[in-house]
């Protein structure tokens, strides 16, 4: 039987835990610019999909992806067993990490939303000064 208020309360535990981790317990600049954003537990309880992201050292750098991955997948023992005390429960779940790509899709969005509402103004320019093609009115009434 599946429990997911069960497996809800697990995965944010599990978040809570691998980030103060990194945070606090493990040296690795590699990962000092790594976010958990979120978790999600299986409904068996067996494995646990831990999501980040990575920002850059400076504003205009790229995130380095792939060697904060390298990191997580280094330390991935390590942190399953801080998960496994801190949780008390007969099976740990094992540990897999996601690259989180919700920010940069977001960020897509909102340029595509700035672009729309760039036409969108300027069609309302051009909107105030058209005049209609044809009759003031169009449709047909019974004096015509």
């Amino acid at each position: 039987m599946v429990d997911h208020a069960r497996a809800a309360r697990m995965a944010k535990r599990i978040q809570m835990i691998v980030a103060t981790a990194i945070e606090n317990e493990i040296n690795d600049r590699r990962l000092e610019l790594i976010t958990i954003t979120d978790c999600k537990v299986t409904g068996d309880l067996h494995e646990a999909t831990v999501f980040y992201t990575v920002r850059g050292a400076t504003l205009d750098e790229k995130p380095d992806v792939p060697s904060a991955a390298e990191a997580l997948k280094r330390y991935r023992g390590q942190l399953r067993k801080l998960v496994g005390d801190d949780l008390g429960v007969r099976f740990t779940p094992t540990l897999v990490f996601a690259h989180d790509t919700v920010p940069q899709t977001a960020d897509h969005m909102e340029q595509l939303l700035a672009k729309a509402r760039a036409r969108d103004e300027e069609l309302a320019k051009l909107r105030q000064n058209a005049k209609p093609v044809g009759e003031e009115n169009p449709y047909r009434t019974e004096e015509n």
